[in-house]
């Protein structure tokens, strides 16, 4: 895997393909209250021909977002408590998307506190809905919006990812397709959901 700060390429990759790529890049999220910045240190892909994916039955209107253009945002609410965050990868009509299931704080972190009603910065978004909880989303508005300054928008790490920087493994939370070495974390870094 060559690093790459073309945001545009890895969002027309396939979600196996972008989801690695995306790893360390910063999410960031501007609200009335400040400037919420994460980097991102897990993920995991999900596509149509993927039976644990949301868009394997095809397009209905929870699931449209992932039918669009790489570059978009997909929240959905999941068991009835909590949101969780994707970016939609690929092209139109690929059902496709990565799910951000960690992030390592960076700015805001008392607003994150805040959100979370916790103090433990290692606890703060270290799993997909304590994420969306830490960023403040607590609907499915932002789903189908474009990656932009208004929404949620990334910001190229910081610091490089390589290869070998990177841990493949199995999804975990899900019932189908468990054995899919489809989710992706920075090696050793302490803010990755659990396993």
């Amino acid at each position: 895997m060559k690093t790459s700060y073309n945001l545009t390429k890895i969002l027309n990759l396939s979600a196996p393909e972008a989801a690695p790529r995306l790893l360390g890049w910063e999410l960031v999220r501007s609200t009335p209250k400040g400037e919420i910045r994460l980097k991102i240190v897990e993920t995991e892909a999900y596509h149509q021909a993927d039976p644990a994916s949301h868009s394997h039955r095809g397009a209905t209107t929870r699931t449209a977002p992932m039918f669009e253009q790489g570059g978009r945002l997909y929240v959905y609410f999941i068991y009835g408590v909590h949101y969780c965050l994707n970016i939609v990868t690929g092209p139109k009509g690929s059902g496709e998307a990565v799910l951000i299931r960690a992030g390592e704080p960076i700015d805001g972190v008392e607003l994150m506190r805040k959100n979370r009603s916790i103090t433990d910065i290692h606890k703060l978004a270290n799993g997909p809905a304590k994420l969306t909880q830490a960023l403040g989303i607590n609907d499915t508005k932002l789903s189908g919006e474009v990656l932009s300054e208004l929404s949620i928008s990334l910001k190229p790490p910081a610091t490089k990812i390589t290869r070998s920087d990177i841990l493949v493994s199995s999804r975990i939370g899900i019932k189908r397709a468990v054995d899919e070495l489809l989710r992706f974390s920075i090696k050793d870094n302490k803010y990755i959901s659990g396993v």
